[in-house]
């Protein structure tokens, strides 16, 4: 095989090669970005949830003292 054949198939790997890097590394940034847009959106989620609990609690809360209310009035003669 020529030497020019050889360096060809040298340059066309390495090209190959590089391209491959390329993508890879966008790849990578891509995914760091969408984990961090992902990171974000738990922590919004996770502060939401904990909001509905406090909500939730307090709902119940209320609902509990009405009940109670009811039943006073109800033996209340």
């Amino acid at each position: 095989m020529p030497a020019h054949a050889d360096n060809s198939l040298t340059e066309q790997a390495l090209s190959a090669l590089e391209e491959r890097v390329t993508e890879l590394a966008s790849r990578c940034t891509r995914l760091s970005e969408e984990n961090q847009a992902l990171q974000r959106q738990l922590q919004q989620l996770q502060h939401e949830r904990g909001s509905l609990l406090e909500k939730h609690e307090l709902a119940k809360s209320r609902v509990e003292a009405m009940i109670h209310r009811l039943k006073a009035m109800e033996e209340t003669p």
